[in-house]
C-alpha cells in the first residue's frame, strides 16, 4: 500500500515595513480622532489601576504565605483559597474586569480599542519583568497634557487610496458624516497589521505596518565593501568622510526653542495657572510647537538620507553599540547626546539591514575603540585615558589621539581620535574576534 505525501508549500518569509501618513480629517473626524485617543487613554490608566490593585493584594498575599523563604512548602487549604481569591494579574482577567463593567457612554467607541489598550499595558508589564531589559521601568499613568496621545486599531481599512477608520454601532457620529482619510502614497501592500493613529502638535497622523514579502522587496545589488560609523555629537565619522547632523539651520531653529522656552516660563511664573488660558500663551506655545516640528523634520530627513546611503554602498556596516540612557544621565553632553539621535540612527539603520540584507556588525559597549590606536592596537589604560575633558596627564584636548607606543608608525603624533575609532570599528569587519571586551 502506497501513501500519498502532498508536499506542502513554503510560506512565503515576510517583512513589515511601516510607513507614516499626515491625516487631514474635517471637524467630525478630528474630534473623532481626539475621543478615540482619550478613551484609550482612559482604558490604559483604568486597567493599570486595577492591575497595580490585583499585583500588590497578590504581593500581600504571597508575603504572608511564604515569607521571606523561596522553598515551596505544603499549603493549607486556607493558604489556598487566600491564593485563588487573590489572583496573579493578567491580560485577560484586566479586559474582562474592564468590559464588564462598562459604564453607557463607553459603547459609542469601538469594544477593540479597550482590547488594544490593555495588551500594550501587558506587553508593557511584561518588559518590565523581562531582566534582558533593565531599561524598561513600572508602567506609569498617561496625562493628558503628553505632546503625543494615539491609540490603535486592527479593524482599518484600506479602499482605493482611502484609509477608513473603524466606527463603533453606537456611535455619535452618523454613517454619513463617517469619512475615511485619503493617503498621500500607494500603499505597499493589500495586507497590514494594527494601525497607530496618534496626534502630535495639532496634527494627526497614521502609521500602517506593511506585510510585504521577501521577493517584492527590491533587493540592493552587493558591493563587497564595508564600513564603520563613529558617532558623536554633532557628527558622524565613516569611510567616505564626516555628516554633520546639527547644521547652522538646526541650530537656529534651536536658539528659537530656548527663546520661547522663555517666553513661557516667564508667563507661568508671572501668571500662574491662569497662563494657560491666555491667548499670548498658546500663541508662543503654538510657535514652540512649529519649531520642534521643524527641528524633527530636519533630522529625521538627515538620517533617513545617510542610512539609505550607507545600506547601498557597503554590504557590512560596523557601529557601536552605546548605552544612550546611561549617557543621556551625564549632565555634560545630554544635551547634545539627545539631539544627535544616537538611537534613532541605530533604529533606522537596523531595520533598513534587515530589509535589504545588509549585515549590521553591533561592537561590544565595552569596546575600546577610543582608547585603541588603530596602528599598532596599543590600548590606553589609567591616566593615559581620553575622556571627555582631554587628557590631563599630556595636555591633550577630548579630540586628538595620541599613541605613545615607541614602535608605533604614529608614536607622538597628533591624531583626530574620531577617524582612529572609526578605524578600530572598520577592523572588526574583517577580525570579528577582535569584538570583546579587555
Amino acid at each position: 500500500m502506497t501513501e500519498k505525501v502532498e508536499a506542502l508549500e513554503e510560506e512565503p518569509t515576510i517583512v513589515i515595513q511601516t510607513k507614516v501618513y499626515q491625516l487631514h480629517p474635517n471637524k467630525v473626524m478630528r474630534q473623532a480622532l481626539d475621543g478615540a485617543c482619550d478613551y484609550h487613554r482612559y482604558c490604559w490608566n483604568q486597567g493599570l489601576a486595577l492591575w497595580n490593585e490585583m499585583y500588590e493584594a497578590r504581593k500581600i498575599v504571597k508575603a504572608a504565605i511564604y515569607g521571606h523563604s523561596k522553598k515551596k512548602i505544603k499549603l493549607t487549604a486556607r493558604q489556598k483559597a487566600l491564593l485563588k481569591a487573590n489572583p496573579l494579574s493578567t491580560e485577560r482577567k484586566v479586559r474582562d474586569e474592564l468590559v464588564a463593567n462598562k459604564a453607557d457612554w463607553q459603547y459609542q467607541y469601538s469594544a477593540h480599542l479597550l482590547g488594544l489598550a490593555i495588551a500594550d499595558l501587558a506587553n508593557a508589564w511584561s518588559n518590565f519583568f523581562d531582566k534582558a531589559q533593565p531599561g524598561w521601568g513600572k508602567p506609569q499613568f498617561k496625562s493628558k497634557r503628553l505632546s503625543r496621545q494615539g491609540f490603535k486599531s486592527d479593524q482599518s481599512r484600506i479602499e482605493n487610496g482611502v484609509l477608513y477608520l473603524e466606527r463603533a454601532k453606537e456611535s455619535t457620529v452618523s454613517k454619513n458624516q463617517w469619512q475615511g482619510f485619503k493617503l498621500s502614497e500607494k500603499p505597499l501592500s493589500d495586507k497590514f497589521g494594527v494601525v497607530s493613529y496618534f496626534r502630535e502638535k495639532g496634527r494627526y497622523y497614521a502609521a500602517i505596518p506593511f506585510k510585504i514579502k521577501v521577493e517584492n522587496v527590491k533587493q540592493l545589488p552587493k558591493t563587497g565593501k564595508a564600513t564603520a560609523v563613529d558617532v558623536n555629537v554633532g557628527h558622524y565619522d565613516y569611510t567616505e568622510g564626516r555628516i554633520n547632523v546639527l547644521p547652522k539651520r538646526l541650530e537656529r531653529i534651536y536658539k528659537k526653542i530656548k527663546h520661547y522656552q522663555r517666553q513661557l516660563a516667564k508667563k507661568r511664573i508671572k501668571n500662574g495657572c491662569s497662563a494657560y488660558e491666555s491667548k499670548n500663551y498658546l500663541k508662543t506655545r503654538a510657535k514652540l510647537q512649529t519649531c520642534y516640528r521643524k527641528a524633527g523634520n530636519i533630522q529625521n530627513d538627515l538620517l533617513q538620507k545617510f542610512t539609505t546611503e550607507l545600506v547601498k554602498k557597503y554590504d557590512q556596516i560596523v557601529i557601536e553599540d552605546l548605552s544612550v540612557k546611561g549617557m543621556l544621565m551625564s549632565h555634560v553632553a545630554s544635551k547634545g547626546v539627545h539631539r544627535s539621535m544616537f538611537g534613532k540612527f541605530k533604529q533606522v539603520l537596523t531595520y533598513k539591514c534587515d530589509w535589504y540584507d545588509k549585515e549590521l556588525i553591533l561592537a561590544n559597549k565595552l569596546y575600546p575603540s577610543t582608547q585603541r590606536c588603530a596602528a599598532c592596537g596599543n590600548v590606553k589604560k589609567g591616566d593615559d585615558k581620553i575622556t571627555l575633558y582631554g587628557n590631563k596627564k599630556h595636555d591633550t584636548k577630548h579630540n586628538e589621539y595620541v599613541c605613545y607606543n615607541e614602535k608605533c608608525p604614529n608614536y607622538n603624533k597628533i591624531i583626530d581620535r574620531d577617524k582612529n575609532a572609526m578605524l578600530n570599528l572598520l577592523a572588526l569587519a574583517e577580525h570579528p574576534e577582535l569584538n570583546t571586551t579587555l
